[in-house]
């Protein structure tokens, strides 16, 4: 999770909770909106399915979403103990309506479904669970 170890920055940014604070922290926020870590995943991968199958890098989903992926050279692990590497591809979604975009990778998809985490506060892939439930769902 520390930088330098598997990502330059690490997974925690300047959070100084645990990592296990963090995932308690978020399910509490995910069960005030009535959503699950698997909802937000499934979401997320959805755009990124739909960038894919676009074959152009870029599409527009729903009539609502610009979707933007880029794939760069290589793999990442988990930061958690068990086998798993993860594509590097980027997807930016942008909600027309709003205006907000942001920005995550294959493996916040699986940090997500799979651990529930959202990563720490100020980290480069920090996903905020309220954010991303107003501009998804």
């Amino acid at each position: 999770m520390q930088p330098g170890v598997i990502t330059y920055s690490g997974f925690l940014g300047t959070d100084q909770r645990d990592f296990r604070q963090i995932i308690a922290d978020d399910e509490k926020i995910m069960a005030k909106l009535g959503t699950t870590a698997e909802d937000i995943a499934n979401r997320l991968e959805y755009f990124q399915q739909k960038s894919f199958d676009a074959f152009q890098g870029s599409t527009v989903v729903d009539d609502i979403y610009d979707v933007e992926t880029e794939v760069v050279r290589g793999y990442i692990p988990c930061p958690f103990i068990h086998q798993g590497v993860y594509r590097k591809s980027y997807t930016t979604v942008t909600n027309r309506k709003s205006g907000k975009s942001f920005t995550f990778s294959a493996l916040n998809i699986h940090l997500i479904r799979e651990h529930h985490f959202f990563e720490g506060k100020n980290s480069s892939f920090r996903l905020e669970p309220q954010e991303l439930y107003n501009e998804l769902f």
